[in-house]
């Protein structure tokens, strides 16, 4: 393989080593103007896209050890990756595909698992890492707080009744 063709793996592993996922997007199709605008909106959540060559793609996931993509990738193909959440990054995706009708979402890898299209678009369907934490630390304290109001519940009648009395004048 010649120096430049080296280099170039040896960046697109770098990206892939970086990113606990990474999404094949073709973007057949897309000017130029939607696809920065599509950069953008992925910078903002996380997220990269890179355009790629696909035999020098296919060298960097095998040496990754993520997969042997074989024949998969053809065509015009980019490649997501981030640094954060996938669901939030697959849920820009979505969204930007249902505004433009492309990038069309090929499939993904995930902690080295596949994941076809229709699970990237699931992940985007799901709420994000925060949000997930939040509600399950609300479960964690739901019943502390339970416990909390049912101990006071009984110093809080007392008072009740004696705020009566008093505002009776007994």
């Amino acid at each position: 393989m010649r120096a430049e063709k080296q280099n170039i793996t040896k960046e697109y592993l770098a990206r892939l080593n970086a990113s606990p996922f990474f999404i094949i997007v073709d973007y057949r199709g897309l000017k130029v103007a939607p696809l920065t605008e599509l950069r953008k909106r992925l910078n903002k959540a996380g997220g990269e896209l890179h355009v790629v060559k696909n035999s020098i793609f296919r060298v960097a996931v095998k040496e990754a050890g993520v997969a042997d993509l074989g024949k998969t990738l053809t065509g015009q193909m980019a490649v997501v990756t981030g640094q954060k959440d996938i669901s939030v990054t697959a849920k820009v995706l979505k969204t930007f595909t249902s505004e433009f009708d492309k990038p069309k979402i090929k499939f993904g890898y995930l902690q080295n698992q596949r994941l076809e299209a229709a699970d990237v678009i699931a992940l985007a369907d799901l709420p994000s890492l925060d949000v997930l934490r939040g509600k399950l630390l609300g479960l964690f304290q739901a019943p502390a707080t339970k416990l909390v109001s049912v101990l006071n519940a009984p110093g809080a009648q007392l008072a009740r009744v004696l705020q009566a009395r008093v505002d009776k004048g007994e």
